[in-house]
């Protein structure tokens, strides 16, 4: 497989919050580009351009590893809160400038998660005028927003992704296409991709089996991974990111969050049938005992898929 065709980044933060492990387990494995979502336990909006230049730029031109993305949360609020999304403009413009300081084209946005008990469907002309808010921002700026399809967001499925591309798409709002949130959501990856594929310039590398809280290797899931990267790079001539998001293992992306006064306490996490699941399929055989494993996993993975194309 020529590797100037396509290449591989990841989401680092699911190795470790330390930068310097992240680096040294992606650099090991033979990888030259990861996206960043956290680091030394923050998220990447909350990084200024002047700590990017001094603390983490600095460590990635020795370990001679770019930045393919930014792995940002923007969009993952609720669509009706105007004060996080004022505060979300205002991060990012911050992220344009995080773009400039690594050369970097993508942003990884999202599209609001719909007020409770209305339908997703009703939502649409809200978030079209918020997201014209970002875009003029990108545009601005030269960026890429990249748009993920994730679960439970207004564009979680393969029509409302496609109506938010069609009438958004252009050159500064493109498609980050994950395979395993399509899964999770009871959505055909395949007829998605159809969907989507004239504004895919983005792929997530990440396979699901339903009703399951973590993920599994790539290609072994329902995401029909290996079909749609062989058509993808051998017919319709994809050259882009293939980047890693394994979710095999648990992992925290921010690191422990400081307490505020004021904060309600939460119920134990025993209590919680979410962790009780996530605790259930950990202890399954053959799950990774870490991040840095994890990882490992995956990139293997995709690259026998790749092997075989």
């Amino acid at each position: 497989m020529s590797m100037d065709k396509v290449t591989i980044s990841g989401f680092a933060d699911e190795i470790s919050q330390s930068f310097d492990e992240q680096l040294q387990v992606v650099t090991d494995l033979g990888m030259k580009y990861i996206c960043i979502r956290s680091a030394e336990g923050k998220g990447i909006a909350d990084y200024t351009p002047q700590e990017m230049e001094e603390t983490l730029l600095p460590r990635m031109k020795k370990a001679r590893v770019g930045g393919s993305s930014l792995g940002s949360a923007i969009g993952k609020i609720p669509l009706d809160d105007q004060e996080a999304f004022e505060t979300q403009v205002a991060q990012l413009e911050n992220l344009c400038q995080l773009c400039k300081v690594l050369e970097c084209r993508y942003i990884r946005v999202f599209s609001f998660y719909p007020p409770k008990g209305e339908d997703p469907n009703t939502c649409g002309e809200q978030v079209l005028e918020k997201l014209k808010v970002l875009i003029q921002i990108a545009e601005k700026n030269n960026v890429i927003l990249i748009h993920e399809n994730e679960k439970g967001i207004f564009g979680d499925t393969g029509d409302r992704c496609k109506y938010v591309m069609d009438t958004l798409g252009g050159p500064h709002f493109k498609a980050a296409f994950d395979f395993a949130n399509f899964v999770q959501c009871g959505e055909d990856p395949e007829k998605c991709w159809d969907q989507l594929q004239a504004h895919i310039a983005y792929i997530h590398v990440k396979d699901a089996v339903p009703n399951a809280v973590l993920n599994v290797p790539a290609g072994t899931g329902d995401g029909k991974i290996p079909q749609l990267l062989r058509r993808a790079i051998r017919e319709e001539g994809y050259t882009g990111f293939l980047t890693l998001e394994p979710h095999l293992a648990m992992f925290n992306f921010f690191g422990a969050k400081p307490k505020v006064e004021g904060d309600k306490p939460k119920p134990p996490m025993e209590n919680n049938p979410f962790f009780q699941k996530l605790k259930e399929e950990m202890a399954q055989p053959g799950r990774p005992k870490n991040g840095a494993e994890a990882y490992a996993i995956q990139y293997n993975a995709l690259q026998d898929i790749l092997g075989k194309i």
